[in-house]
């Protein structure tokens, strides 16, 4: 099992977007399409507090938030030091 988890859709371009960002950086991630997967979708709802938006990410089980977020960390070095952990 992954320590990074995103939570998407099957018609969502930055969910595509998000994803190939990890495989780029070598961050190996479990997807959960909560278009297909009720209790995907339920699981989403509590980690992100109700978020209506995908993506969303977490690190080991830690809500982390969307692409934005992501990347923010990414270029503030502080995804490195969550995935060094």
């Amino acid at each position: 099992m992954a320590r990074v988890k995103v939570y998407s859709t099957g018609i969502c371009p930055i969910c595509d977007k998000t994803k190939s960002l990890l495989v780029k950086w070598g961050i190996p991630y479990d997807e959960v399409r909560v278009d297909q997967d009720p209790a995907g979708l339920r699981e989403f709802s509590q980690i992100t507090n109700g978020a209506r938006t995908v993506p969303q990410i977490t690190i080991d089980g830690k809500w982390i938030g969307s692409f934005s977020e992501l990347t923010e960390l990414h270029m503030d070095d502080g995804l490195d030091d969550l995935m060094s952990d």
